[in-house]
């Protein structure tokens, strides 16, 4: 388990010219606008990025991201724990021409200033990986069989419903 804090600001030409790596931990906390998304979160995201430059002359970012998260379930609303991991591909980019000419399997970063705000890519990249959909298994949800069913009420019993032309039809019987 890594447990090295990473820095907050990087600069990632250097580091890819010396194809270096970081490994370690940043505090889900730190997340706002994942808190905004899912909820406060407790405990650390584990990181590791590869920097490096290919033979295009591209300099580019290989990561691997981990957390254990609580998210709510879509149907009972109660927190329930989610494993999320992630690995991705970021092309480091100073502008949008440059971004437009990274492969598909490339992502664009923005580095501008020689500087780049490690927790925000940090952040993105978590916020992507979220399950779209998170139920809990049907045994486990706060709410009953009952509940979960989605079948509708029998109606073949009920008066039959008025025809909302009835009126048009007395109308144009009265002209």
């Amino acid at each position: 388990m890594l447990t090295a804090r990473l820095p907050l600001e990087i600069e990632p030409y250097r580091l890819a010219a010396n194809a270096e790596r970081l490994e370690g931990v940043v505090a889900l906390e730190r997340f706002e606008r994942l808190a905004l998304d899912a909820q406060p979160q407790e405990g650390e995201c584990q990181v590791r990025l590869d920097f490096s430059i290919d033979e295009q002359g591209r300099r580019a970012i290989d990561g691997w991201l981990e957390a254990d998260l609580r998210l709510l379930c879509r149907r009972c609303l109660q927190p329930m724990p989610v494993h999320v991991e992630s690995r991705f591909l970021l092309g480091i980019v100073s502008g949008d021409d440059m971004a437009a000419q990274l492969p598909s399997t490339h992502e664009p970063v923005l580095v501008e200033n020689e500087q780049l705000n490690l927790l925000d890519v940090i952040e993105d990249e978590l916020i992507l990986s979220l399950p779209q959909v998170i139920y809990h298994d049907e045994a486990d949800c706060g709410l009953s069989r009952d509940q979960l069913s989605s079948e509708a009420p029998d109606v073949s019993s009920e008066a039959p419903a008025e025809n909302p032309f009835e009126v048009l039809r007395h109308l144009k019987g009265k002209s």
